[in-house]
């Protein structure tokens, strides 16, 4: 079995491949089933949008040695009948924190007292604030915007960078897959979208951005002069870049999900800090797609798009005759060296000789034995003398 080193570099000299490029098939439908799969749970089920962007008040409640949800809903029930339920959340081992709709600030004033009583605090470990739904529409709105922008410029500099909008358009559907995705596994789970989510969006947007442009760096270089030659065709040049940093993307992979795994779950979960647990989710999702889209994805997009080229197409039959060729040449250079010689013989009758290719016997130099015949010594020949 061998190291992880050996692998990566059976991989990087090319004695070990695996065929990304040419099973690009499979990567799409995979890549399609859960892009659709995203897109029905964003449609049907929805995102759970924060107070940031919705609007509302809020209240915190600290130190309590209950935090039973049930006491918050019921609270609010009774005390200001609000129309929607609230959203409760505990928040650490004492803490509780409930979201409702907008309150007027006799409604707040009550409500806080309500919750102190409920859960046995005093008054001043009860806070409350509100967001107003023009601001968090606000908030939407450049979300959006900046999304929009950073996706603009990514083509841009793409295609500048490499000179081939190919890749520019490779590297645009790589990210809409990474971000679609993980919305949709954002709404699979339920968990809120804050100011910190869309933070986290744009981090792994530029995290998948820089693994992509890593491969396709690789990518150029080994296709820079393959059209001129008929030893590789173009989708086998580019396989072997994608091999060549597999390691390099699985190790990148790793290294960066470890500390994000640790902010996700002992940060969030067990020290209970809420916003930790909304950017840590996006990122944590998305180092893992874009690590896939960019292998995966990315680079057999841009083999499928340079395909269609003509001198593509014309340079593959190249390669595919001369490879052609080369295998006929060697089978009648088999076929020759193998085949039987007729010699004729007295009597009318022919022998068969087959050749035999002999290895090259080495004549004795004069004045010299063979090399296992022990040497005669000097004193022996003097002696003779």
């Amino acid at each position: 079995m061998p190291s992880f080193a050996q692998w990566g570099n059976d991989l990087y000299t090319g004695r070990r491949s695996y065929d990304i490029v040419g099973r690009r098939n499979l990567w799409y439908g995979v890549g399609v089933v859960v892009f659709v799969a995203s897109v029905l749970l964003l449609v049907f089920k929805g995102l759970n949008p924060g107070i940031e962007f919705r609007g509302g008040s809020e209240f915190r409640v600290t130190g309590v040695a209950d935090t039973s949800e049930t006491i918050a809903v019921d609270t609010v029930e009774a005390t200001i009948g609000a129309t929607d339920v609230p959203r409760v959340s505990v928040i650490g081992d004492d803490s509780v924190r409930v979201q409702t709709e907008r309150l007027d600030d006799d409604e707040t004033d009550q409500l806080a007292g309500a919750l102190a009583e409920a859960y046995g605090v005093d008054r001043g470990a009860v806070t409350s604030s509100f967001v107003g739904a023009t601001w968090g529409a606000d908030v939407t709105n450049k979300a959006l915007r900046a999304l929009v922008i950073f996706l603009v410029l990514v083509a841009v500099v793409m295609a500048l960078f490499f000179r081939n909008w190919q890749m520019a358009v490779a590297a645009l559907v790589a990210l809409l897959h990474d971000v679609v995705i993980t919305a949709g596994i954002y709404a699979l789970v339920g968990f809120e979208v804050t100011p910190a989510t869309v933070i986290g969006f744009l981090t792994i947007l530029g995290y998948s951005l820089y693994d992509t442009v890593v491969v396709f760096d690789k990518v150029r270089e080994n296709t820079e002069h393959v059209l001129t030659g008929s030893r590789r065709t173009l989708a086998e040049a580019a396989n072997l870049a994608v091999n060549q940093t597999l390691v390099r993307s699985i190790n990148t992979s790793v290294v960066a999900s470890l500390p994000v795994a640790a902010i996700l779950f002992i940060g969030a979960f067990l020290l209970g800090a809420g916003t930790l647990k909304d950017i840590s989710l996006a990122l944590l999702i998305g180092i893992i797609v874009g690590t896939y889209s960019s292998v995966f994805l990315a680079t057999p997009l841009w083999v499928h798009l340079r395909s269609r080229d003509p001198e593509v197409r014309a340079q593959a039959e190249r390669v595919a005759a001369r490879r052609s060729s080369d295998s006929r040449k060697a089978a009648e250079t088999q076929t020759a060296a193998a085949a039987p010689v007729v010699a004729p013989s007295e009597g009318g009758t022919a022998t068969v000789v087959v050749e035999r290719t002999q290895a090259p016997t080495v004549a004795p130099q004069p004045g010299r034995g063979p090399r296992n015949q022990p040497r005669r010594s000097s004193r022996g020949r003097r002696g003779r003398r």
